[in-house]
């Protein structure tokens, strides 16, 4: 299957990606058909340089049945090229990373602590064999 895809270039913490046609399998910096474009993350967004395409390239590969990447349809989005894709649903996007945790546990937390209520009798039943088992070991 074709793909649009971004090929990353540049040197470290300097990236520029080339847009390119690749079949699938290929490796992300491998064997291309075609450069299409390119695009520069660092450049802030209202400069014309960020994001360089041939659109009637793309429009031409696309009719052949190449299919852009997520991140390739945003650059196309903002591009005018095609229109832009439906933003995706995540909700731990808007809270910090560190807090994530946090919050993931608290949800968790409900459904163990109606578990935790039921089970008391258990843990109790464990915790009576291992206090036995520690008292009947002589120290030599």
């Amino acid at each position: 299957m074709l793909r649009i895809r971004l090929s990353m270039g540049g040197v470290r913490k300097r990236p520029v990606y080339k847009i390119v046609i690749a079949d699938s399998r290929y490796p992300r910096d491998g064997k291309f058909i075609e450069k299409i474009g390119s695009f520069n993350p660092l450049l802030p967004k209202d400069k014309k340089e960020r994001i360089k395409v041939e659109a009637e390239r793309v429009k031409y590969w696309m009719s052949k049945g190449a299919q852009p990447t997520l991140r390739v349809s945003r650059i196309l989005g903002e591009a005018q090229i095609m229109p832009m894709p439906k933003p995706g649903n995540n909700p731990n996007k808007a809270i910090p990373k560190k807090d994530r945790k946090k919050a993931g546990e608290e949800n968790k937390e409900e459904p163990k602590a109606e578990a935790k209520k039921e089970e008391p009798k258990a843990e109790a039943k464990k915790e009576e064999p291992k206090a036995e088992a520690k008292k009947e070991k002589p120290k030599a």
